[in-house]
């Protein structure tokens, strides 16, 4: 195997078929093996068997070219894709995306001014990471507020920092418990709500530090 087709789409796009066909276009009638997997591209923290495959082969060097529609669906995060792209370099793995043309044309460049090109391309595309982390890390600085309570908060109104649970709240765990509910159990009744009003149920971690805490004060005593 030698070319490789990776899609990677969503539940809410509409054409993944169209995507493929102009994938296909990129193949230039060599025969090629489809790897396609459906999940958010927002979701780049979950697990992605099928990528990781993909990954997997280029390092067995069975994958020299690597299609894909669109550069976000290797990563959205830029320095991610960067990584991605000096790993494929290593493997002498070749990647082509229908929508950036401009890459497909780096190949088109004779040696040694295509190795040139590419490493420039890495080194701008570093950069625009580096600036688009940067301007984040201000619009999130910017946003803070401190509030004459002390808490911190976005200027949207969206409190930040560790949530604080009543005191009853511990006390109807400590009750739960002491009926013989598990800790599973515990964390499916008790509930309490944020400053937002929001419900939330409390965490297993929650639940053992409280019981954890109150068998420690029992000693003590």
């Amino acid at each position: 195997m030698e070319v490789a087709i990776y899609m990677r789409t969503s539940t809410e796009e509409q054409n993944p078929q169209n995507q493929l066909k102009d994938c296909v276009g990129l193949v230039g009638g060599e025969k090629y093996k489809l790897y396609e997997e459906k999940q958010s591209a927002w979701k780049e923290e979950e697990k992605r068997e099928c990528f990781n495959l993909v990954k997997e082969e280029i390092k067995q060097k069975r994958i020299k070219l690597l299609i894909v529609w669109d550069l976000d669906r290797i990563y959205r995060n830029r320095k991610k894709l960067i990584q991605f792209f000096e790993f494929c370099k290593i493997y002498s793995c070749e990647v082509k995306s229908f929508r950036q043309r401009w890459l497909n044309d780096l190949s088109n460049i004779p040696s040694p001014f295509n190795e040139i090109m590419f490493n420039l391309m890495l080194q701008i595309m570093g950069w625009l990471a580096e600036e688009e982390s940067s301007k984040k890390s201000e619009r999130v600085k910017a946003s803070i507020i401190k509030d004459d309570k002390g808490k911190t908060h976005s200027k949207y109104g969206k409190v930040w920092g560790r949530k604080v649970i009543s005191e009853k709240v511990k006390e109807d765990i400590i009750n739960l418990r002491e009926q013989g509910k598990s800790f599973r159990e515990i964390c499916k009744e008790i509930y309490y709500w944020d400053d937002q009003r929001h419900k939330h149920q409390v965490s297993m971690g929650f639940v053992h530090k409280t019981i954890s805490n109150f068998d420690a004060k029992k000693v003590r005593k």
